[in-house]
């Protein structure tokens, strides 16, 4: 069975940085796109970005784009999202999530791709 661990939440200022890291275990990591999401209070689950397989193809939200890097580590079974000038608009529950039916080279914006989810890691940016 699949699970995700996600960590590097936190507190910090606007303007910082942080980054969250996702590991997978009880498959090949390989096989699955990744994605990160969000959830602030009061608002639907949202897409942030996301990686193929293989780590060549990348998609960003609008919102993110630019300041946010995903990435992945294939030999630690990790994915990465560096997360640069951050806002407080930025304040949410990250989660990451795997897609098994991508094809190698390439990523889905939507939730109802992903088969498995990570339990969530809280990112507060204060003003």
């Amino acid at each position: 069975q699949v699970q995700l661990v996600e960590s590097g939440g936190g507190l910090v200022q606007a303007g910082g940085s942080l980054r969250l890291s996702c590991a997978l275990s009880g498959r090949t990591f390989s096989t699955y796109a990744m994605g990160w999401f969000r959830q602030a209070p009061g608002k639907e689950r949202e897409f942030v970005a996301a990686i193929s397989r293989t780590g060549v193809s990348t998609n960003y939200a609008d919102s993110v784009k630019g300041r946010f890097t995903i990435s992945r580590d294939n030999a630690k079974n990790t994915v990465y999202l560096q997360m640069n000038s951050l806002k407080p608009e930025d304040t949410a529950v990250y989660y990451c999530a795997a897609d098994y039916r991508s094809l190698s080279y390439t990523t889905t914006r939507a939730l109802k791709d992903y088969d498995y989810w990570g339990q969530g890691t809280q990112v507060t940016v204060s003003s």
